[in-house]
């Protein structure tokens, strides 16, 4: 059996598998953009109607791989394959995983958990497309997304924890500085772990989850209309009118004017939570001397999201700025995770317990 412990062959398998954990990262969030921009090109049901059963899906208008004889078809197909090139990449990783890294145990455990995830995600957007784009389903499709998106943001920060343990150089490249409460030499490491931060990171991403979800909601109301009334492919995007923060002249949240008015109040009800969560975070850990440029890019991406959705109701809504929108709060989410594992929970202990001890800094890996 071979692993980091073994040697320099096992290190030169993790050194594979982060960087195939990294890859998978990329794809899943190129598959999630993907995804938006299948929704504003009304492309989702481009392989066939609500209840065409397997000829809608897993096949594409009744084919394996379709006659690309019009854009919706080629988006919506083009959506299917990168979703297969990262359940591919996922399960080369549990093969690496297994085969290689049994002896850490955390590897196959984690990539075991993202293959799950993968099939659960698969089998949930062939429902979405046989219930013609139910609302409930993409809001549940974009949220197990982006807890993907979060297992395999942590792998690869777990990996590069434990080969910095046993190869400098990586430590050096992956991790800024030692955590003084994992025993580092600075007491002013800027990526240090930050004393108190868990709650606030915590209530930070659970309620930009929440407002991620909601936003995917609103998105599957599109073609319900206004106010229940007529077609109109905005849906709950515009059921406050052009009115933010306000909405139809009645205040913030006039909740009971109409089902869509309610599911947009729902999604501004839990941005603006989600924001001040997100401030106090950042004003926590900066006044707690942490100088990590991920809050400042927290920050930016936040500003940023908030311009952007406000944006899309003042300009009543166009496709650029939806997948912009997307975009950005998919980066947000993903910095504050990136946030939670390297200034609120440490990825691994074996930095600091290699370095204290060079003789033997395979253990330390294979302990994390």
């Amino acid at each position: 059996m071979t692993g980091p412990s073994a040697g320099g062959g096992g290190v030169d398998h993790l050194r594979r598998f982060r960087r195939f954990a990294d890859l998978t990262v990329l794809a899943t969030f190129a598959l999630i953009v993907l995804g938006g921009i299948v929704r504003v090109s009304e492309s989702g049901l481009g392989c066939g109607p609500g209840g065409s059963g397997t000829e809608g899906w897993p096949l594409c208008d009744g084919e394996a791989v379709p006659f690309f004889h019009d854009t919706e078809i080629m988006i919506e197909f083009s959506h299917r394959v990168l979703a297969a090139v990262v359940t591919a990449l996922i399960a080369f990783l549990v093969w690496t995983a297994y085969r290689h890294l049994r002896e850490m145990r955390w590897p196959l455990r984690a990539t075991v958990v993202a293959g799950v995830l993968v099939l659960i995600q698969a089998a949930l957007g062939g429902l979405t497309v046989e219930k013609s784009l139910a609302e409930e389903l993409v809001a549940a499709h974009l949220g197990l997304a982006m807890l993907l998106l979060g297992l395999l943001l942590w792998i690869c920060i777990r990996s590069r924890a434990v080969l910095g343990a046993v190869d400098p150089s990586v430590s050096r490249q992956a991790e800024p500085a030692p955590s003084p409460a994992a025993g580092g030499e600075s007491e002013r490491a800027p990526a240090g772990l930050v004393r108190g931060l868990k709650p606030f990171v915590a209530v930070a991403a659970t309620l930009l989850l929440c407002a991620i979800v909601a936003g995917g909601y609103v998105a599957g109301t599109e073609k319900e209309g206004v106010n229940g009334q007529g077609v109109n492919v905005a849906g709950a995007h515009m059921a406050c009118g052009e009115q933010f923060p306000g909405c139809l002249d009645d205040g913030a949240f006039p909740y009971g004017v109409s089902r869509l008015t309610d599911i947009h109040l729902t999604h501004r009800a839990f941005v603006y939570a989600a924001s001040l969560a997100i401030t106090l975070m950042l004003g926590v850990a900066l006044l707690r001397g942490s100088r990590s440029r991920l809050l400042l890019l927290a920050g930016a991406l936040l500003l940023a999201q908030v311009l952007l959705g406000a944006s899309n109701v003042w300009l009543e809504e166009h496709a650029v700025l939806i997948v912009s929108h997307l975009v950005v709060a998919t980066l947000l989410w993903s910095t504050v995770l990136l946030i939670a594992y390297t200034l609120a929970w440490s990825p691994a202990g074996a930095t600091a317990p290699a370095r204290a001890r060079p003789a033997s800094p395979s253990t330390a890996a294979a302990e994390a």
